[in-house]
């Protein structure tokens, strides 16, 4: 069975919100929505203080090339425009909307038919796509029109990533399996924007149920292959993936159209069917709430700006004994400051972790064992990056291409003496990042 073939590891699976029917959560009295929805500059402003807005409304402009437009996901009341705390403990501004019912904007098809033809332009559909505020629901949030125009008449294959190969996630699994035909819709809709006359789909053999329910639904598009995978992380990273379908490799520096290819997650995926078939912008997604002690783990549809709190509260409540909160999955994601942080485009994970699942194990001295670049996915060795960054030595850092590495966390997961590898190589990345920039 195909898979990458340098590194990875097999953590435990814990898919124990998946095989339920996606809920849908009820509407907050308020959404908090930041102006930083994507990778690359905060959006602008468009709306002030006491307008009122519907669901789909244009709320914020994209203001630069690497950008995206927000939209509100609530009608209501603007309440106003401040500051909050993201995820990650920074200060970003975001527009503050009290929730007054649930009125949409009128050109957005709230109707479950299935709509398979698109006459669109290529050009047309990137463009609506761009000014539907999509980006990469996988976790990079990248605006999914610049990846589309980079990868415009250059590529030959389009790749999409059904792997979800984190631990605990189930999200792009449950839509897989409930939106499927609106997913092959989609996948066409991509191939018409890129050009290109071949799709493949990449899904990890543990949900064998979505690589059946796919393989039907495909039959009638030859050019759309199902293609089964080993289970092993992290095939979802772009590089492993285009090696485990295509066997091409992406040179270091060099991006997946340089090799003739575009990647695009599951997720992602719907929402494009949404944005070009039903001109619905991205408003909502599906964020797997979950934990071995959470009273009902679930995979559950969230209007982008809705509190972590309240998705917590609707799969049971904060359990005993609970000391870390991951945005995301273990290994990839991060741990949140507080539960009022609101849900954004790129959030597909709310983790509650024990006591004793999140616990450091004591740091010990390097062993020189090497498994930590036996494991590393793009040939790194993670030891001696760890020893530059905790030196400062930026440019050995950067000639061993710390830059390139994927924050996978699969060489802190192997460590036997417990070094926080990760923690470390993910500082050094910024810093050299920062060196780079201001070289340039």
């Amino acid at each position: 069975m195909k898979t990458f073939k340098i590194g990875g590891i097999h953590p435990p699976e814990n898919k124990i919100s998946g095989n339920k029917e996606i809920k849908k959560l009820p509407l907050p009295e308020q959404v908090v929505i930041p102006l930083s929805q994507s990778l690359g500059s905060p959006s602008t402003p468009l709306v002030k203080k006491g307008d009122m807005v519907k669901v789909g409304t244009l709320i914020a402009e994209s203001s630069g090339f690497i950008s995206a437009y927000v939209h509100s996901s609530v009608s209501g009341k603007v309440a106003k425009i401040d500051k909050i705390i993201d995820s990650g403990g920074y200060g970003k501004d975001a527009v503050f909307i009290d929730v007054i019912g649930d009125e949409w904007e009128e050109n957005i098809d709230l109707s479950e038919t299935l709509v398979e033809e698109c006459n669109l332009t290529s050009d047309e559909i990137i463009s609506k796509i761009e000014k539907s505020g999509i980006v990469g629901l996988g976790g990079a949030a990248f605006p999914t029109n610049v990846k589309l125009m980079s990868g415009k008449d250059k590529v030959d294959t389009l790749i999409i990533n059904g792997t979800e190969c984190e631990p605990y996630l189930t999200d792009d699994h449950s839509l897989m399996l409930e939106k499927g035909a609106e997913l092959l819709v989609g996948i066409r809709i991509l191939m018409k924007a890129l050009n290109v006359q071949n799709a493949l789909v990449g899904i990890e053999n543990n949900k064998k149920d979505a690589i059946k329910h796919l393989e039907v639904l495909s039959r009638k598009y030859p050019s759309i292959k199902i293609i089964p995978l080993k289970v092993k992380y992290p095939q979802g990273g772009e590089k492993q993936l285009i090696d485990a379908l295509t066997n091409r490799q992406v040179p270091g520096g060099k991006l997946p159209a340089d090799v003739g290819v575009v990647v695009q997650n599951i997720g992602t995926v719907f929402a494009v069917y949404e944005a070009v078939q039903k001109n619905k912008p991205l408003v909502t997604r599906i964020v797997t709430v979950t934990g071995k002690r959470l009273k009902d783990p679930m995979d559950v549809w969230v209007r982008i700006g809705t509190p972590v709190k309240q998705l917590i509260e609707f799969a049971g409540g904060v359990p005993d004994g609970t000391r870390k909160i991951i945005a995301g999955g273990p290994m990839m994601g991060k741990a949140i400051v507080n539960t009022d942080v609101p849900i954004t485009k790129g959030m597909s994970g709310i983790l509650l972790m024990s006591e004793t699942e999140s616990m450091r194990k004591t740091s010990r001295v390097c062993i020189r064992c090497g498994q930590c670049a036996n494991v590393c996915p793009l040939k790194l060795i993670p030891s001696s990056l760890m020893t530059f960054v905790d030196f400062e030595e930026w440019s050995k850092a950067e000639k061993f291409n710390i830059t390139d590495c994927l924050e996978c966390g699969s060489c802190s997961y192997t460590c036997p003496s417990n070094r926080p590898l990760l923690d470390y190589i993910r500082a050094g990345k910024g810093k050299v990042n920062q060196i780079i920039r201001n070289r340039k």
